[in-house]
């Protein structure tokens, strides 16, 4: 749980970069690009230092490809559509996607999961549920592509790490690079085929973009899915909805955004009874 808590306090700040600093500024195909691009340099020493088969890279790839490369493409475009606040509040329904899809691959059905990671949603729905803008609808499709396949990622990389056809998988770091080789697959073509030329025009902006690839999504998503092998699924699922108290105070604190404290309180409530109650479940 240690890896999830620390990883939820650093993503905390992306939404609000993204949505302040990137949104309607900086392209946003070239931002997913250089983002997954800096993450892919990362772990470049380790990919060539450690080769796999060619079956579980791709496996590997693909699993990138979804959780980060498409994820990022519907979430950066979001922000087009919504504030930021919207975002966060809209991606409630993720812990229903993984509870499901575990259980899917699982052959399984968790009713406490599942009605650990509704509670979650209440309690999201709870801080913000107000205000919302005209592109409503086309901002919610938008944002539920990404959060599903933010969800299918996760739990197809546990998946794979719980069935590694070897005697045990290798150190996670040495591996991990393909999976942000999967997302540069996805990346590349789309910066290339709709791309923009609109790119940063400050030195804030490249800044933030070199935090977001080299940290938030280079670290980020390695420790992120490392934390996602040693959880329960339905810890993971509620783990998944505290990034949206944690995005919404840092918006608040740092940005001054009018949100109302009571209900951001009560839906946190929510989500550690939430969170509570997954723990009492067998770890799976």
């Amino acid at each position: 749980m240690a890896y999830l808590w620390t990883i939820t306090a650093l993503w905390a700040f992306s939404f609000s970069l993204i949505g302040v600093y990137l949104a309607g500024q900086v392209d946003s195909y070239f931002a997913v690009l250089s983002r997954v691009l800096l993450a892919a340099l990362v772990f470049l020493p380790w990919l060539l230092r450690h080769p796999l088969p060619a079956r579980l890279a791709l496996q590997l790839m693909a699993i990138g490809a979804i959780q980060l490369g498409l994820m990022y493409l519907f979430y950066y475009q979001s922000f087009l559509l919504l504030t930021v606040p919207e975002v966060l509040i809209f991606t409630i329904f993720t812990p229903v996607y993984i509870t499901l899809l575990h259980d899917l691959l699982a052959r399984r059905f968790h009713r406490r999961y599942l009605l650990c990671a509704l509670l979650a949603v209440l309690g999201a729905a709870l801080m913000r549920w107000d205000q919302l803008s005209g592109d409503f609808w086309l901002g919610f499709l938008v944002v539920q592509g990404a959060n599903l396949c933010f969800a299918s990622g996760q739990v197809l990389y546990k998946y794979l790490l719980a069935h590694w056809p070897e005697p045990e998988p290798p150190r996670q770091h040495c591996i991990f690079g393909w999976f942000f080789v999967g997302a540069l697959v996805v990346a590349l073509p789309s910066w290339w085929l709709l791309g923009g030329p609109q790119y940063p025009t400050q030195p804030l902006q490249w800044g933030i973009l070199l935090w977001l690839g080299l940290v938030a999504s280079g670290l980020g998503y390695y420790l992120w899915n490392l934390g996602a092998t040693q959880v329960s699924s339905g810890q993971l699922a509620t783990m998944n909805n505290a990034l949206i108290p944690a995005g919404l105070l840092v918006n608040v604190l740092i940005w001054n955004r009018d949100t109302d404290l009571v209900r951001l309180g009560a839906g946190a409530a929510l989500l550690l009874v939430a969170l509570w109650l997954t723990g009492k479940q067998q770890q799976t």
